[in-house]
């Protein structure tokens, strides 16, 4: 049981304050004792938070409706934000370090660093969704086998996407380290890339995917939510291992907060849009609406289900040699996982 408005209290047998009003006139103990006065009764300050994370990718605008629509708040949290710019390693190192309390990564980049043992521990997936693989119909690459021997462009050797694509190409039987060549870029040179013949294909994220798909004659070959993967969480939620051993409840309160945000994206992605819009460049509300409309940020990954998609996740990537091979997939999604909504 919970203990919200007046209900009664969890597993720790506390009362509700019916209850324990009742319990106090039992002992003959009136509002004169001041057990009930406003001095107790008064909401807690409000539990200062730092949280990482880039402004840039459209996976992390239910971060910005949280902030902006008053659910941090809601759920008595005070958000910093500490904005970052690379690679979503930073995101894990800023909380491993004590910089940030928590943030929103993605599982693919994040599994290899807490491999090696950073303290920090995944609460809950938060959305499935933002990879996409887009194919260049001029060069007739528009579908996994056509890629065979062709070269995709990525932003690094070590991105989510390309951990991600390479594991449904083997799983297609393509070797993604002897059949394709993985060529880097910046981001926002991708699609010249493909345009001057130097790659057949991208391999990248949200929102630049998206925007590329809709200004170049791109073709979409796969996301992170094709056929097997339609229910697999692709982002998650991540606690500094301090806060969670030192304030369980606040990390309970970040968890909550969170996905109460992405519910808020599923239901309503015009007022995350809105939230979201002033941090990203070059992509309109309504692109970022309809963006919003193609990931899956009514699903959230909580205990059982987080663990085995993460022990998922984990064979996967020894397929493609991220992973050490010896790793026990099922142990480490537990020891890196704390359940903190049970």
């Amino acid at each position: 049981m919970g203990t919200i408005g007046g209900k009664l209290l969890g597993r720790n047998g506390g009362l509700s304050r019916r209850g324990l009003l009742k319990t106090a006139g039992a002992a003959g103990l009136g509002l004169s004792t001041g057990l009930f006065s406003p001095a107790i009764l008064h909401a807690a300050e409000p539990k200062k938070i730092k949280l990482a994370w880039f402004p840039n990718a459209a996976c992390l605008s239910p971060v910005a409706a949280a902030q902006h629509r008053g659910i941090f708040t809601k759920h008595n949290l005070d958000v910093e934000f500490v904005n970052l710019a690379g690679t979503t390693d930073q995101l894990l190192e800023a909380l491993s370090t004590g910089k940030a309390d928590a943030s929103v990564g993605m599982a693919l980049r994040w599994l290899k660093p807490l491999e090696q043992g950073f303290d920090v521990r995944l609460t809950t997936g938060t959305h499935g969704g933002c990879l996409r693989l887009l194919g260049s119909k001029d060069a007739k690459v528009t579908s996994y086998e056509s890629l065979k021997g062709k070269t995709i462009a990525v932003t690094d050797q070590s991105s989510p996407a390309k951990n991600f694509f390479s594991i449904v190409l083997l799983k297609r039987g393509i070797d993604p380290t002897r059949d394709i060549d993985w060529r880097q870029y910046p981001a926002d040179l991708l699609p010249l890339a493909v345009e001057k013949g130097e790659a057949h294909a991208i391999a990248h994220q949200d929102p630049d995917t998206f925007r590329f798909l809709k200004k170049t004659d791109l073709v979409e070959i796969g996301t992170n939510l094709s056929d097997e993967y339609a229910h697999r969480v692709c982002c998650v939620l991540g606690i500094r291992g301090s806060l969670l051993r030192e304030d369980r409840p606040t990390a309970a309160a970040i968890t909550r907060a969170l996905l109460e945000a992405q519910d808020l994206t599923a239901a309503h992605p015009e007022q995350t849009a809105e939230s979201y819009a002033p941090y990203v460049a070059n992509t309109s509300q309504e692109d970022i609406v309809a963006l919003l409309k193609t990931h899956t940020h009514g699903e959230h990954a909580l205990g059982p289900v987080l663990r085995h998609q993460l022990a998922q996740y984990t064979d996967e990537l020894k397929l493609v040699s991220v992973i050490r091979p010896t790793t026990d997939s099922v142990k480490f999604a537990e020891k890196i996982t704390e359940d903190v909504l049970s």
